[in-house]
Parts: structure tokens; sequence; C-alpha cells
């Protein structure tokens, strides 16, 4: 008898640890945890909060620093790891690449609604070449040329903006013409562009191809004259930074600024008139880099036992236009939900948004990681005034370099 009780007892004991073992199913209560920014923490409680209660998952949003959710996702403890992630479309190689975040399916109902480079940008190919979908595309983010109406018309051309540039810049002491962070590749990337630069080419399935380098190509090399004579002119500096350039712009200072959305509220609150628009073409169409911000699943989902409710949190939820309105009213950023992005009343960030046209996805492979530095490098050294290096020469070292660095 007392053998059998204790087989009785040992087999419950076990059975009892397995159940604990076992993940949350869908009929009990789960909790879904979500790592957010400080800027978006509010917005995704609110969203998420909505769907979470039609469900009955109780969903926790942790406040991160926006650079640390990509980094401590590789060392967090399993017990406290974020089921899913508010971050960048730009980090989704590596994180694709190391097996933090899994892939998504989506109906094509769901998909249809949303810009086919925004869901380019959140895809990683895999062994086979084929793109495979990471993350839910919900904003989108660029630069525009912001012009003061005051002191400058919007330029029809990009000699007309660079003659209305120079005009302001001599009509008094501490003018400038126009204004963009010196060694700021990001910012900066309307003018590569422009003179026919780009970061990768792409391969014959579309994915981009780290062996094709565009910093320094032939087309590039042939234009760098104009930067030459930007420099030459003054029209631009090293010396200017991000404050400077802001601060300028918001005193009158400065005809034309190029930044983003997350200006708009500076810019509603400042008094000035403004227009914002994309930087007129120059040799090729001065495109600016493409931002675009997401939800992904973490591989931790499944651990916790909520694997289903994060696919379909983040990959059906997140990307219907309900969802997408509201967080765009609360961040300030333009949806990237077509029916979403078809409501937009602000006048402000329809321009902003109207300014991305055409742009490009920054690269979400790891090797763009080889690419920042020796750019904006090159961006530095050739706005140093008598200082500077010549364009030519600063845009084929960072080509060589980044070339090397990737190997």
């Amino acid at each position: 008898m007392k053998k059998q009780v204790a087989k009785l007892v040992a087999g419950l004991t076990v059975a009892a640890l397995a159940a604990l073992s076992m993940p949350t199913t869908s009929g009990a209560a789960a909790t879904l945890r979500i790592w957010a920014d400080a800027d978006r923490k509010a917005s995704v409680e609110k969203v998420a909060g909505v769907w979470g209660k039609k469900n009955g998952v109780t969903v926790t949003v942790v406040q991160k620093d926006f650079g640390k959710i990509r980094d401590d996702l590789k060392t967090v403890d399993v017990a406290t790891a974020p089921d899913v992630i508010v971050g960048a479309h730009d980090w989704v190689g590596e994180l694709a690449a190391n097996g933090s975040v899994i892939p998504l399916t989506v109906s094509k109902s769901a998909s249809a609604k949303i810009p086919s480079y925004a869901l380019d940008a959140f895809s990683y190919a895999n062994a086979k070449g084929n793109k495979v979908l990471y993350g839910a595309p919900v904003a989108l983010e660029n630069v525009g040329l912001v012009v003061n109406t005051k002191v400058a018309k919007v330029p029809t051309s990009f000699a007309d903006m660079v003659s209305q540039a120079t005009a302001f810049q001599k009509k008094a002491a501490g003018n400038f013409g126009l204004v963009i962070p010196g060694g700021d590749a990001y910012h900066n990337y309307p003018l590569f562009s422009g003179l026919c630069g780009y970061v990768f080419g792409k391969d014959a399935k579309g994915n981009l191809n780290p062996n094709d380098v565009g910093v320094g190509n032939a087309k590039l090399l042939a234009n760098a004259g104009d930067v030459d004579s930007w420099n030459k002119s003054g029209l631009l500096s090293s010396k200017v930074d991000y404050g400077i350039a802001k601060n300028a712009f918001l005193a009158g200072k400065a005809a034309f600024w190029v930044t983003g959305p997350w200006e708009k509220d500076t810019l509603d609150k400042s008094g000035l008139k403004v227009k914002i628009v994309q930087m007129p073409k120059n040799k090729c169409d001065s495109v600016p880099f493409l931002g675009v911000q997401g939800f992904m699943v973490t591989k931790f989902a499944k651990s916790h036992g909520v694997e289903s409710q994060a696919r379909d949190l983040v990959g059906s939820y997140m990307l219907s236009a309900g969802a997408q309105t509201q967080l765009s009213s609360e961040n300030g950023r333009a949806p990237a939900n077509t029916d979403s992005a078809a409501k937009i009343d602000d006048r402000l960030l329809k321009e902003f948004a109207a300014a991305g046209k055409g742009g490009v996805p920054m690269p979400n492979i790891p090797e763009m990681s080889s690419v920042w530095g020796d750019l904006g490098t090159a961006w530095t050294n050739v706005f140093k005034g008598a200082d500077a290096t010549s364009a030519k020469t600063a845009f084929r070292t960072a080509g060589k370099n980044i070339k090397a660095k990737i190997g």
C-alpha cells in the first residue's frame, strides 16, 4: 500500500510540474509583454490595450531607451524578455540573422493596404534568397525641405534652391541659406541621391546586395564638383550641427531646413509660415532615406506561451487602419496603412509624407553598420571650408573603406 501511495504521489508531482511548465493556452489568462521607447509607450499601451481587452490578454508595455531595445534583446533573461518589440526596420537584418525575431504570416487583404516598400523594409532574405516578412510596418518617416515662405519661395528647381539660399545668406550677417547637420549621412541623403549616389544595389531577386556599394560610384564622382562649390560658397558647413540648424531656422535666420516630422510640433508652435516639399531634383532625384517603424514578434513569445496572441496582435491588428490611425494621431507620423494615410488631416504631416515619394528605405542588412561612419566622415570632410577634402576624394575613400569592412 505504501509503495502504491508513493507511486501515486510521485505521479501527481510529475504531472503538476509538467502542468506548470506547459505554455499558457489561448483559453487561459495570458500576459503579453511589449518593449517600446518613451515616445511610443503611451500610444502602444492605448492601442494594444484595446486589442488585449477584446482578446482576454493583459498587455504590459515596458519603457526602454530606443537603441537599447535591439541591444538588450540579445542578453535579456528569458523570464523578463519581451514577446513583442517596437522598433525600426533597419534592425531587421541583424535580429532576423541572430534569431531574435520570428517570421510573420499576414493575410493578403492586410498586406494589400501596406506599401510594398514598407513591407520590403521589414523583410529579410532567407537562405534561398526569398524575402521573408519579420515585422508589421505601422509608421513612416523621412526628411523634407522646410521652406520659410516669408524669406524664400518654394524652389522650382535645384538651381533655384541654391540661388535663393545663397542670396538670403548674403543678406545679413548670421544668415544661413540651407541648414543641414554637417557630417550626418541621414540628413544629407537627399543631396547624396541627387548626385546619383546610393548605398547598396540590388540582386536579381530584388534583395539588397552588399557587394554592390554605390558610395563612390562613377556617376557620383562625376557630379562631386557640385559639393565642392557648395563648400566654397559657404552654403553648407561642417560647423552646423542639428541644434545650430534648428535654432537658425526657428529664428528666421535660415531660408531652408532639412528635417523630419519629429519637428512638426515645433514648427506648429514656431509662428513661422512654412511649406514642406521634397528637395528638387539635381542630377538625379533628390529623394530622402525612408524610415519605417513597426512591431516585431520575438523568439521569447513561444517560451512564454503567447506566440499565437503575439502573432495576432502584430500580424493582424497592428496592420489595421483603425490601429494605425490611432497610433498616428498619438505619435505624429504618417501611418503605413493606405486607408489610414488617406485620412490624415494635418497639413504638415501630409507634406512630410509627400516629401518621401520615391524615397529609399534605409538598408536593413547587417552590412549597413559598415556604412554610417565612413559616409558621415566624408560629409564632414567636404564641408570644412578652406580645409575641406575634395568631394571626389572623400567619397572615393569612403567607398573603398566600406567595401574593405564588408569584405
